[in-house]
Parts: structure tokens; sequence; C-alpha cells
């Protein structure tokens, strides 16, 4: 399959229907799933970068879930979650996580839907246009969580 056709699968899955991940136990679930999925390789994306050449490695993908999850439960602190979205519960292929802090925005039109701040997939992402641009203090967070295994 050529670039374009990948590019066009993952718009297809992304645009896709989505379940929200509406309580805390199911978000540990999913980040269960995920790393229990020992033959999964999985993109990391912060929106608003360069998109990932390459898949994470599954220290990576540990990492980035332990770091999410932390940053999400003290930030959003309702007693739901309700802010990652995927797209199949039982095999996770794309995983949308959005930012506390631009929740305001996720309610807006159909016109233009917010994108999520971060995004894990099995599919190599495509650089997406960020309606918001990315804080400068998330863009050192996701800067500073590779770069002590580089």
């Amino acid at each position: 399959m050529d670039e374009i056709g990948k590019n066009l699968d993952f718009l297809h899955v992304f645009r896709g229907s989505f379940q929200g991940v509406l309580r805390w136990p199911q978000l540990d679930q999913l980040w269960a799933t995920v790393l229990n999925e020992s033959q999964s390789q999985w993109y990391l994306y912060a929106v608003g970068e360069a998109p990932p050449e390459q898949v994470a490695s599954s220290m990576q993908v540990q990492q980035f879930i332990q770091e999410v999850d932390g940053l999400l439960r003290r930030e959003h602190t309702e007693d739901y979650c309700g802010i990652v979205y995927v797209d199949n519960f039982q095999q996770p292929s794309l995983i949308k996580i959005f930012d506390p802090h631009n929740l305001g925005t996720m309610c807006g039109s159909k016109v233009m839907q917010p994108l999520p701040a971060w995004i894990i997939s099995k599919l190599k992402p495509i650089d997406l246009p960020h309606t918001v641009p990315m804080p400068q203090n998330r863009r050192r967070w996701w800067q500073q969580l590779f770069a002590m295994h580089k």
C-alpha cells in the first residue's frame, strides 16, 4: 500500500466511530489492554508536533500511559473521565486523548470538531491541522517525556 493509501486509512479510522471512556476504571482497563498487547506496535502522537515516523518502544508506551494518566487525573478533577475516546474497547487501534485544559471547545459546532491533544494509534498518524496551538507547557512536557530515552 502506498503512502496516500496509508494516510487515507488513518483518516478513515480517525473520523470513524468512537466510544467515550466515561469512568476512571474503564480507563484503567483500556490502558491494561494497550500494555498487554505484547505484539502490538503503537505510534504516540502529540497533535501540533510532527507525527512520529517510528512506532514507540514498549517502554515509551508504558511511560506515556503512566504520565498522561497522571496528568488527566490531576487536571481533570471530576469523578468521571469522559476525555478519552477509543475506536474499540476490546481491540483498540486508535485512542484520542483530549487535553483537560481545552475542554471548553469540545462541545462546539459540528462543523469544526476539536482535535485531541494526543493520539495512540496502530496506524501511522498523519500531520493533523491543529485547531488550538499546543500550549508551551504541554510542548515541554511532551518533549521531556522522551528526552531521557534518546
